[in-house]
């Protein structure tokens, strides 16, 4: 408010009375805070020229005189408060007043507008930072969810993550109906399932997440909306089949040849269609498009029959699994590019195999489940192909020759990727290709350890001598013999061969067999060349008694008493040097 009682609004306060009221020869009545009304003959008009104002003025209406009796109707005009201050006594034609007059007016008008168009833009400020705040906060919080305006059927399902979405797929198929009826007044209320519609929930729920994402930047205006519907296929024959077995009698029914397969036979068979009557399926499968578009929501359909040969042939059908069953004995072998490999079993394979028919064409084709192919890769892939690395273990001279390798060095390998190998066995099934399909793997190599084998000192390493000459084998630690066994070696025409060689493999029991031969459960085998080796011989008791492999030889093995063999297994191990010496006798030794 200012000095002199209006509010500082912007608005021109009322003029400034001029003057001294001592000049003044009227008396002054009717004082308001608007101002005065004058009377008598010297009463001022707002110019203070002492004439009184006209009536019909600016200002008011003017009095005579006579006119002393305040009456309301002939007051004077409002005049304003006079100055006080340092104001008071000036004119309006002072400068100094005329210039408060102005700052005081439309200067303090323009003061404010100045403060408020300042306050206007900080604000806008304000509210585009909080705009552009919320609008990132926005993106941030729908990159793993349902977008705003992304529709399935009549209902919303922004901010929906992905086990969201599947429960909400899922109820939705499941709410999901088809009311069907003819004109015979028959009617049943059906599921997608009975018609034969399979969704594929994971495939609908990744289109609900994907929705408006080529919007870039506006996918989260909730006012630009997208409607998103069940990914679906539909089988006819099942449909039909549906149909058919509810509307139809059994006699009077007109069936397609199918395709399923037979456990028990472990192949796909055929079961013959015939002629009929059968249920027309547009109205069904219009229904069915509707709930497609609008899932969890209850259509219906009236249906109406026709005289039908058999929709699908038996030739087409048996055509059909003559393929699958040849799908299905083909080897789909998988490998790690190692030494492991793994053959998909064919009741497993079958199971990836749906034979789809399309009754308007008259056609029967297999059908792949990729989903079920990589859920059961990602499961037993693992299982079948993983292996560990193994560190390969060396024995070598003091020069670091390898002598011989008496544990092999195998590569860490480890599945990964099994969407990708999926994809080949898809491949694979659908080509009837035979080839052999490498698994998407990793690789550790192995690592290799060495001894290095000293014979000649006292108490080095174990070394086996069998002398042909003497029949007999003697055991070394180094230079130091431990212990020495009666033998009876290879026959003339299977001689043990001379050489330095080494155990390379060990069998507690073991059926042994040749060209001429077969011996079971032999005990106590240590092969150190191929196929010979030391082993327990209790049926050559005499030949290793009298050392005659003439008369009494093995073919190559060393043979031996069954505790001498026990004693070579149990104290020999995998990688002991063995050297045959020694010429063939031509008769007993002992």
């Amino acid at each position: 408010m200012s000095d002199n009682g209006y509010f500082d609004s912007g608005i021109p306060e009322p003029p400034v009375p001029h003057g001294n009221s001592s000049d003044d020869a009227g008396t002054e009545s009717n004082a308001n805070e608007y101002g005065a009304s004058y009377s008598g003959a010297n009463a001022r008009t707002p110019g203070g020229t002492g004439a009184p104002a006209a009536s019909g003025s600016r200002y008011g209406t003017g009095s005579g005189p006579d006119n002393d009796n305040n009456d309301l109707q002939s007051t004077m005009q409002f005049s304003p408060l006079p100055p006080t201050g340092q104001f008071a006594g000036m004119h309006a034609s002072d400068s100094t007043l005329s210039q408060f007059e102005d700052r005081s007016g439309a200067g303090a008008a323009k003061s404010h507008g100045h403060v408020g168009l300042i306050v206007t833009l900080v604000m806008l400020v304000v509210l585009i930072a909080a705009a552009v705040g919320g609008f990132f906060a926005a993106q941030s919080y729908f990159s793993d969810k349902a977008a705003p305006g992304v529709m399935f059927g009549s209902h919303s399902v922004a901010g929906q993550n992905a086990a969201q979405l599947t429960q909400t797929v899922t109820s939705a198929v499941s709410d999901s109906r088809v009311e069907v009826a003819d004109n015979a007044e028959q009617d049943t209320k059906a599921s997608l399932k009975d018609l034969g519609v399979t969704v594929n929930v994971k495939a609908t729920v990744n289109n609900l997440l994907q929705a408006k994402s080529s919007a870039g930047a506006l996918r989260i205006n909730p006012f630009q909306r997208q409607q998103v519907k069940l990914v679906s296929s539909t089988d006819e024959s099942a449909m039909s089949d549906y149909l058919t077995t509810t509307f139809v009698s059994e006699g009077a029914r007109a069936k397609a040849s199918t395709v399923s397969y037979d456990k028990t036979a472990k192949k796909f068979v055929v079961t013959v269609g015939k002629e009929g009557k059968a249920p027309k399926l547009d109205s069904v499968e219009s229904a069915v498009a509707q709930i497609v578009d609008n899932p969890g929501t209850t259509t219906s359909a009236a249906i109406t029959y026709a005289s039908v040969s058999m929709p699908i042939t038996e030739d087409t059908a048996q055509q059909a699994a003559d393929t699958a069953n040849q799908r299905i004995t083909q080897s789909v072998k998988i490998n790690n590019g190692g030494a492991k490999s793994f053959t998909i079993p064919s009741d497993v394979l079958a199971t990836w195999i749906t034979p789809t028919s399309n009754l308007d064409k008259g056609t029967l084709t297999l059908q792949y489940d990729q989903d079920a192919i990589s859920a059961y890769l990602q499961s037993e892939l693992p299982k079948q192909l993983n292996q560990d690395a193994v560190t390969q273990k060396d024995i070598t001279n003091a020069q670091g020759t390898v002598l011989t390798v008496t544990t092999k060095g195998v590569n860490g390998i480890g599945i990964k990727d099994t969407d990708t190998t999926a994809q080949k066995v898809l491949s694979s099934l659908t080509n009837g290709s035979t080839d052999a399909i490498a698994a998407e793997t990793s690789v550790e190599k192995f690592k290799t350890e060495s001894h290095v084998a000293d014979y000649s000192k006292a108490n080095g390493d174990m070394w086996i001598e069998v002398d042909r000459a003497k029949q007999t084998v003697t055991v070394y630690k180094g230079s130091t013999k431990v212990k020495s066994f009666n033998v009876c070696t290879g026959k003339d025409s299977t001689q043990t061969d001379n050489g330095t060689f080494y155990i390379n493999i060990k069998y507690q029991t073991q059926d042994m067999r040749g060209t001429d031969y077969v011996t079971p459960g032999v005990k106590w085998i240590s092969y150190f060349n191929g196929g010979e080796g030391f082993h327990a011989a209790p049926w050559n008791t005499v030949g290793i008694a009298t050392g005659d492999p003439v008369s009494h030889g093995s073919h190559g093995c060393v043979n031996m008493l069954t505790s001498d063999a026990q004693w070579i297994y149990q104290n020999a191990e995998v990688g002991t040097m063995v050297k045959v010496t020694g010429a063939q006798p031509t008769g007993p030794v002992r």
